[in-house]
């Protein structure tokens, strides 16, 4: 019979000396910090280990499948295409706004390679919200698909572009480079090796953003170490799940035999790019993508490709479960159900060991911030707290502290503060956030957190402005901001309303001015016209009334919250 070691005992054995994922100290920006010794110190290096799987299915998308050497090869067509027809230097942005394509890994993958900025664009956005990240990032090249080509175009006059790349746009536009001529067609640059350029751990690799309390994103700097630490921590949390349950983990460069991921979120946050994209290319998987989430389509590509992992946020696990499908399919290769970004009820771990009898739920807690993953609760460990985010990764330093930064002590609340190596280098050139973000090392996360006797991380509230649908951040003021600009609002609070699914939806309440005749319906189409879908309330509570503030002036929203839940 197979002992199965205790959680001390577990992560003892992964992080001794000479073990997979053994640690040793670096400076790291000034910092003495832990990271792991086995993992790709750049994404240059990440990427070009993975030729070693080159036979593999890579991307599967539809009926389109590449192998990773075809990959392999577009991504140095690319790469070559950036360097010797654009002039893209190391340091210099380029953007990426598209859905879920192969072409989104092949754009990412060569302009990290290069040594260039990439800059994921959330493909939901407005034209104004595009706008903005394109024009703060200064971006040289936008690679995008043929809807944010059109939103991109009229705008280009005013922005730094080089070059706008389109993928899979059906009309030609003269000043449009087509993708696929530049990486697979006739005109593409055969290249035997990616572009030669030096790059360091801690030389700048992504900007992604991240909604801002003033209404304006934030880009999240990060560095090739930050996400290269982000694949280590992805693979200890299996490994560990997987002593726990006395079965051999998985080794780190993947093993022989290949594992299979649905990827059902957006490759333009952090969780799709990071520990799905980057760590299920590092471990040889086989990523299939969807055009868009749906439930009933998500089961027939498990049955399909025999997809062995899936998930994303809550939200999606539930809506899996909820199918009619669900009995109809063959999910027999399940092994593992991965989610975060949004609470998560924890009646789904019953639910899913009831679903999938072979599957490992697991859950996790990460921002823009940290690169994703800082902490992962999965197995039995997961079954026995359900209600916890887990245990923070072997290279994270985690804290419960006061408003002075002090620390509050096991079992009491505090704000949850992070310090690692997977803690990002600040916010793109906006030194005054970053210096109130950071302190020291450490990134006060604004989550309202106890942490209890044995390590385990509980969420209690959100100290920022914030709620979160179904993985997307929404940032109260940016959506007051739009209500407050309707020539009948006069004041406006929104509020989180509690859903079991998606975790949050975005509700408000809005005092209008007298004699008013504006509804429901018309401000939800009048803040529709000027944000991202997601970010619509789905229920606004007309008054007359003044809303109730404290003395200071501030909106109470724990009264109002009541009153919409």
């Amino acid at each position: 019979m197979t002992t199965v070691p205790t959680l001390k005992e577990a992560v003892a054995s992964l992080i001794a000396p000479g073990a997979t994922y053994e640690m040793v100290e670096q400076d790291v920006l000034g910092q003495r910090l832990r990271v792991f010794r086995n993992v790709p110190q750049t994404l240059r290096e990440l990427w070009e280990r993975s030729s070693r799987f080159a036979e593999r299915d890579y991307l599967v998308y539809e009926n389109e499948r590449l192998t990773y050497a075809q990959a392999h090869e577009r991504v140095r067509s690319l790469a070559a295409y950036l360097v010797e027809e654009l002039g893209v230097t190391k340091g210099e942005r380029v953007a990426i706004a598209m859905r879920n394509y192969p072409e989104w890994p092949i754009a990412f993958w060569a302009s990290v390679s290069i040594g260039a900025i990439a800059v994921p664009l959330n493909a939901w956005w407005k034209s104004d919200e595009l706008a903005y990240a394109l024009e703060d990032s200064e971006s040289r090249v936008l690679i995008a698909d043929e809807e944010r080509v059109a939103l991109a175009l009229p705008l280009r006059a005013k922005l730094s572009l080089k070059a706008v790349i389109g993928v899979r746009c059906k009309s030609s536009h003269a000043d449009v480079i087509d993708f696929d001529r530049v990486t697979n067609g006739p005109g593409a640059l055969a290249r035997a090796s990616l572009p030669e350029v030096a790059l360091d751990p801690d030389d700048d690799a992504t900007i992604f953003y991240t909604s801002g309390t003033t209404g304006n994103p934030k880009g999240a700097l990060g560095t090739h170490r930050n996400l290269c630490t982000n694949v280590g921590s992805v693979a200890f949390a299996r490994a560990r799940a997987a002593l726990r349950r006395g079965v051999a983990p998985v080794p780190l460069d993947g093993g022989a035999n290949q594992l299979s991921l649905l990827v059902s979120v957006p490759l333009f946050h952090v969780t799709g790019c990071h520990s799905f994209l980057a760590y299920g290319t590092h471990t040889g998987h086989k990523i299939i993508t969807m055009y868009k989430w749906q439930a009933e389509l998500a089961l027939e590509i498990i049955e399909r490709e025999r997809v062995t992992h899936f998930g994303g946020v809550p939200s999606m696990v539930w809506h899996v479960l909820e199918s009619p499908e669900l009995a109809k399919r063959d999910t027999s290769s399940v092994l593992g159900i991965i989610y975060g970004g949004a609470p998560a009820a924890p009646e789904l771990v019953r639910r899913i060991k009831q679903a999938f009898p072979k599957a490992v739920p697991s859950n996790g807690y990460g921002l823009t911030e940290t690169s994703a993953v800082t902490t992962t609760n999965s197995g039995p460990d997961y079954e026995r707290k359900p209600d916890s985010i887990g245990l923070a990764t072997p290279i994270s330093d985690v804290r419960a502290v006061d408003d002075d930064g002090n620390d509050v002590g096991a079992g009491n609340v505090g704000e949850l503060a992070v310090r690692g190596p997977n803690v990002i280098k600040g916010y793109w050139r906006k030194p005054e956030q970053t210096a109130a973000a950071l302190k020291d090392g450490w990134l006060r996360t604004g989550d309202v957190v106890r942490i209890d006797d044995e390590g385990f991380i509980h969420v209690l509230d959100r100290a920022k402005d914030m709620l979160i649908r179904g993985g997307e951040n929404v940032y109260c003021v940016e959506v007051e901001n739009v209500l407050y600009q309707h020539p009948e609002v006069m004041d406006a609070a929104v509020i989180g309303i509690p859903h079991q699914v998606l975790g949050e939806e975005v509700g408000a309440v809005v005092q209008v001015t007298p004699g008013s005749t504006v509804t429901q319906e018309d401000l939800r189409a009048f803040v529709g016209k000027q944000l991202a879908s997601f970010k619509v309330p789905v229920r606004i509570d007309l008054r007359s009334e003044p809303l109730p503030r404290n003395a200071n002036g501030k909106i109470l929203k724990r009264d109002l919250k009541k009153d919409l839940s």
